[in-house]
């Protein structure tokens, strides 16, 4: 049987990320998430719930949130879940976690609002520096400079 771990979730940081380091030198930043949904009630009110998600970030992506994020930052955050266990005082714990693999930063291009991305390059920052990317290197497609709609006046090849 096949399985299957990834998530996606964009909501605004609880706080800032606070950077450091493990022993081997890998960067590392926790960060927490706000995902608000709005739906309507059986008495047909609207109901809003936010859902708490803490998200770690490793890296060059954990070293670019913390230098661009702040409270309040929009961002989108592409990843997998993972069960943290412990025991303390005999007490057995658990928490489900995102571990971030790939971070987005929404907004607008040099809003320095919570959110707007902040900082050169605005909102197109991934893991591969401020031009946009993943952590894990590769390019993750065109940047949102170069997504544009094309134009109405080109021939059509068909």
């Amino acid at each position: 049987m096949a399985s299957y771990n990834r998530v996606i979730l964009v909501g605004n940081l609880t706080r800032d990320p606070e950077l450091r380091y493990i022993p081997s030198g890998t960067a590392v930043t926790e960060i927490g998430l706000a995902i608000n949904d709005r739906r309507k009630g059986a008495n047909g009110e609207w109901i809003d719930e936010t859902t708490f998600v803490d998200v770690t970030l490793w890296a060059r992506t954990a070293e670019i949130a913390s230098e661009y994020l702040n409270k309040g930052s929009n961002v989108l955050i592409e990843g997998r879940l993972k069960l943290d266990t412990w025991e303390k005082d005999g007490k057995k714990n658990s928490k489900l976690r995102v571990v971030g693999e790939r971070m987005q930063m929404l907004g607008s291009r040099g809003s320095g609002a919570p959110g707007g991305g902040g900082g050169p390059g605005g909102g197109g920052h991934g893991g591969g520096g401020p031009r946009g990317g993943t952590s894990r290197g590769d390019s993750g497609g065109p940047s949102h400079d170069e997504m544009e709609a094309p134009s109405m006046d080109d021939d059509i090849p068909f």
